[in-house]
This record gives structure tokens, sequence and C-alpha cells, in this order.
């Protein structure tokens, strides 16, 4: 028995506001449709979906009180892409030695905070470390 992978979801009280940013500014590839629900594979092992909330477990809140955080090979290649667009939100990138993470935060059309980072050389990605838990 064993976990395979997340799928994040956001609700909202219109998909229409929100499919073309998803799809067409961020190049998120849909991998189901099911009409109130799209879900988009971010790679092979991690999804995220947006939910209408009309039809979805949970309804959608004034206060966005999650965070989609997406790491990226080129946090300045988005950040300016994102800022050629007029991106909500927008914040500089920021580097975060103690930490070792470089990124900036936006919002979406709905106001979900949307973080783009990367980490730097000092430790460990997320995969590798998965694959150091697993030995």
């Amino acid at each position: 028995m064993k976990l395979e992978y997340p799928i994040t979801f956001f609700y909202y009280k219109d998909l229409r506001e929100v499919i073309s940013f998803y799809e067409e500014m961020l190049g998120m590839r849909l991998a189901i449709d099911q009409g109130f629900c799209r879900i988009y594979a971010i790679n092979e092992r991690a999804g995220f979906g947006i939910v209408d909330e009309l039809r979805g477990s949970l309804k959608a809140s004034p206060d966005k009180p999650a965070l989609l955080t997406l790491v990226v090979d080129d946090v300045d290649a988005w950040y300016v892409y994102l800022q050629k667009r007029s991106v909500a939100g927008l914040t500089p990138p920021v580097l975060h030695r103690e930490i070792g993470v470089y990124g900036f935060f936006f919002q979406d059309p709905a106001g979900y905070k949307i973080e783009m980072q990367c980490f730097l050389g000092a430790g460990p990605t997320l995969p590798e470390a998965a694959q150091s838990a697993r030995r």
C-alpha cells in the first residue's frame, strides 16, 4: 500500500474566469476534464485541479487560504513573462539564502496566491529527498 501522487484542488465560483489563465497563461496541460472539474498534469507525478464550487466537495473561500508553489527551471524568465502580462499581485523575485530558495509570488484571477521558485544548490530537491527517504 503506497501513496501514488498528489492532486491539489482550488475551488472557484466561476471556472470560466480561470481556465484560460491556467491553460494559456501558465501553459498547464489538461489531463482530465470532468466538466465541473479540470485536472492538469504538472508532471507525471503531480496534478493540480480547478473545481466549480457548485458541484465540488468544498466551496470557494473569499480569503483564499491556500498556496500553489510551482518549482520551475528559470525563475527570472517566468517573472519577466508574467510581468509583461500584468499578472495581479506580482512580487519581485527574492533570494532566501537561509532556506536555499529563490522565487516570487503572484495571484490568479480569483485571488489565489501562486509561488514560482527554484531550489538552490545547497540542499536536495524534493525528488532527491524523496528518493533518499525510500532507502
